[in-house]
């Protein structure tokens, strides 16, 4: 049906290449969610120094 590969090894292969991707983007993905959470931090701070200097 699938060729050679039977379903357990196809199983096997498919979790191994989403441990891996994973394994590969997380630093990217922990940067971005840094950066949007300073973001938002500076969002929310911002308006207080505008307020402040008026």
């Amino acid at each position: 049906m699938f060729g050679r590969l039977t379903v357990p090894q196809l199983l096997f292969a498919s979790v191994l290449g989403i441990a891996g991707g994973i394994y590969i983007y997380q630093p990217i993905l922990e940067q971005y969610f840094r950066d949007q959470k300073e973001l938002r931090e500076n969002m929310k701070s911002a308006p207080d120094s505008k307020e402040k200097k008026s």
